[in-house]
Order: structure tokens, then C-alpha cells, then sequence
């Protein structure tokens, strides 16, 4: 029988300990924010819709991003036990020359703010405090030497496509250069534009056109449209040609006639790492090394460009057995949260590229969006380190991830 009294009032106040409440109304909805999935379904509140689905969409029938997030999830850890780990683990690294605190950067992104005013200032300064490097693209909407600016003294790296007129990609690559960032991302996948559906559907343009749909979704987000109408005006920083909608800029700016006589050139004209973006076969990546590129990043630019393209993910043990002692390899695409990012460095890749994360933290909240990303890809990342009981980056091997099946190629007559 069990045996009751009445609580004392005093046993009563130790369990009535209330936290204090938050009146900023950004700080609490950030501070729910557990999950990368999180900030997205902040952002997709937040942000109008032509906006969120330039960010959360691809190409096509959005086949290749689903396959690339299929790939991390499709992802079994094995652990070490009784390691006897430190309280904190090491989540440095080096990467193409340079130091960084964790093993991912922000990735270019085009439009920037776009998705929210502060654009990349608020990615180069959370990128700057966290002691990771920043990327600016070619269609950012922030200059270079604003960029510098912001992250005086961090690793700023320089996303270039080369476009039809040759001359503006050399200049942005001199500039880049002078400004002293220290890395050069060179840009191979995008000949053409793809089809990005949902852009199209939205009548999605640079700048935002007002139409009667876009007024109504409008409505419940006055302040996305407060920050839009009362801040600078929305440009590509570093190109002159606004207007139309995405493809059609971007067909504009790109040139399918892009080769390796380009890169050369480009060489040339840049001191520092030289790292080519959109590698998605091994015959390319070994290709590349033997030219002496200072790395690769195994990409389908986020499923953004051809639908149904190779999954990086699944490229990567094999790219790293053929070239990996060669050259660095790091790897985008489908990276939603920290064990994602583990399970890459586990199979070999050097570093990881993060893009949609990025712009769901700055769509959620800004700068302090951002900073609430990285907080969150760091801890995920230091938690999955500690369960799989290793202390440093470096300690991360294929032993801790198995790749279990789902797409199986068939053997080519």
C-alpha cells in the first residue's frame, strides 16, 4: 500500500523554479531551433515563397537533392568504445593552407540578400567569430572588398564562374586576389542554367517584381518586405546585368564553351589555392590532379543543375582510394546536420561545404540566424565525435561508416 503525505510549501517552491522569460522574440524562436530542420521550418514561415524555394529547391523533378539527402540518411555508424576521451574533442582542422575551428565552411551562395538584408555580411562575420572560412559566389549580392570588410582577419575563399565575357571573371578573380582571400573556388558545373521549376513557377526574378501573388503571400511577412523596401537595392555586387528571371541571368552571365584552357588562365591570374567546384567523376578528378589543382569538391551544386546526377556522397570512398593521397578532396551537397558532415570526413573527404543550412539560419534570424546554424552543426558534430568515441578529427576512418545500399548500379554492357 502506498503510503502518502501532503508537500511541504516549501518542497513545493523547489520544484516551482520557472526560467525566465524571453521577450525578444527572435532570441526564443532561435533558441527552439535544435535542428537544421528546425531553422527551415522558421524560414519557410518567415520568408516570402519565390525566396524559400530559390533556397529549398533544385532542378528539375528536385531528383538529385533527394537522392543526396537519401545518401546521408541512408548511413549506419560504428562506434569505439571505452576510449577513455577527453571532456572536449578537437574539431579542427586544415584545409587548402589554412586553419579552420570545424570541418565545414559557408558555401557560395547567389541572391544572398535576397533571403534576408544582411546578406553575406551576416555569413562573413557568423563565419569570422566561428573561425570558419566564408565563400562569396560570382552572383552574390555583396562586393568583395564588403565581404573583406566584415571578416578582416578570417579565411575568405571566392567562388568564380566563368562567364561569356571573359574579362569580368579575370577582373572579379584580380580583386579577389587583392583583397586577399586566400582560396579560389573554380566553378565547372554550370554550362547552362538548369531547370529550377519552382523559380519558374514563382515568376522568381532579380529583382523581386510585385504581382498579385506575390502581394498576397506578402501579407503575413510585412517585415521580409520592410527590410527589401528600406535597405540598399538588390544588385549582383559584382556583375552589372540585373533584371529577368534566375535562368535567364544565368544563361546570360555562364558559357558552355568553358575549358581547361580557362583554367589555366585563371591560374595564372591567382596566387593562392586553386579548387575546382563540380567535380562528379573519378577520370575528371584524376584528370585535375595531374594538372596540380590544390583540391576538389565533389558537387551537384545542390542538385541545382543537372537532375539526376551522381550523388557526391556515393562518389566519395572511391574518389579518395584513386586520388585522395593526391589531393584535398571536400565535399557539398545534401548536408543537413553535423553527423552528416562526420559520416563525410569518416569516408575520406578533407572538408564540407554548407549552403541551404546557411541560408535557413539567415532566413530564420539574420546574423544571429547564422551563428545559431553553426552552433548547431557543432554541436551535432561534437556529440557524434564523443558516441563514436573519437577525440580529434584526424582519429575519423571508413571503420566508423557503413554506406547501407539503396541505389545499386547495374553493370554497363
Amino acid at each position: 500500500m502506498v503510503t502518502r503525505q501532503v508537500p511541504k510549501p516549501s518542497e513545493l517552491l523547489e520544484l516551482m523554479k520557472f526560467k525566465k522569460p524571453e521577450f525578444n522574440a527572435k532570441k526564443r524562436r532561435l533558441a527552439a531551433a535544435l535542428t537544421i530542420n528546425d531553422l527551415r521550418t522558421i524560414a519557410k514561415r518567415r520568408t516570402p515563397k519565390a525566396a524559400f524555394d530559390y533556397t529549398d529547391g533544385s532542378a528539375e523533378d528536385e531528383i538529385s537533392l533527394d537522392r543526396a539527402r537519401q545518401a546521408f540518411l541512408d548511413v549506419e555508424f560504428s562506434p569505439s568504445i571505452l576510449r577513455g576521451l577527453p571532456d572536449t574533442v578537437d574539431t579542427s582542422t586544415e584545409i587548402f593552407g589554412g586553419p579552420s575551428a570545424l570541418p565545414f565552411a559557408i558555401a557560395p551562395t547567389g541572391f544572398t540578400r535576397l533571403m534576408h538584408t544582411e546578406g553575406e555580411i551576416a555569413g562573413a562575420s557568423a563565419a569570422a567569430a566561428a573561425g570558419i572560412p566564408f565563400t562569396l559566389s560570382t552572383l552574390g549580392t555583396t562586393s568583395i572588398e564588403s565581404v573583406k570588410e566584415a571578416n578582416p582577419n578570417g579565411r575568405n575563399w571566392f567562388q568564380l564562374y566563368v562567364m561569356r565575357e571573359r574579362e569580368i571573371s579575370y577582373d572579379l578573380t584580380k580583386r579577389a586576389a587583392k583583397a586577399g582571400f586566400d582560396t579560389l573556388f573554380f566553378t565547372v558545373d554550370t554550362p547552362v542554367a538548369g531547370a529550377r521549376l519552382r523559380d519558374k513557377r514563382n515568376g522568381f526574378s532579380i529583382p523581386p517584381q510585385l504581382t498579385a501573388g506575390t502581394i498576397v503571400n506578402a501579407i503575413p511577412r510585412p517585415w521580409w518586405w520592410w527590410d527589401f523596401l528600406t535597405t540598399p537595392k538588390l544588385e549582383f555586387a559584382s556583375l552589372s546585368s540585373t533584371g529577368g528571371t534566375v535562368g535567364e541571368l544565368l544563361n546570360a552571365a555562364m558559357d558552355p564553351t568553358i575549358s581547361f584552357d580557362d583554367l589555366a588562365v585563371v591560374r595564372d591570374l591567382f596566387p593562392g589555392k586553386i579548387v575546382i567546384k563540380g567535380v562528379q567523376n573519378i577520370a575528371d578528378a584524376k584528370k585535375l590532379v595531374d594538372l596540380g589543382v590544390d583540391g576538389i569538391v565533389l558537387s551537384n551544386h545542390g542538385g541545382r543543375q543537372l537532375d539526376r546526377a551522381p550523388v557526391p556522397f556515393h562518389l566519395l570512398p572511391e574518389v579518395v582510394r584513386e586520388v585522395g593521397k593526391d589531393t584535398e578532396i571536400a565535399i557539398d551537397t545534401g548536408i543537413m546536420s553535423g553527423a552528416d558532415i562526420v559520416a563525410s570526413i569518416a569516408l575520406g573527404a578533407k572538408f564540407t561545404l554548407v549552403g541551404r543550412a546557411y541560408l535557413y539560419g539567415l532566413m530564420a534570424g539574420g546574423r544571429e540566424g547564422v551563428d545559431r546554424m553553426i552552433f548547431i552543426l557543432r554541436d551535432q558534430i561534437e556529440r557524434t565525435m564523443k558516441l563514436l568515441g573519437v577525440a580529434t578529427i584526424e582519429e575519423l576512418a571508413p571503420q566508423h561508416v557503413t554506406q547501407l545500399q539503396r541505389l545499386v548500379p547495374r553493370a554497363k554492357p
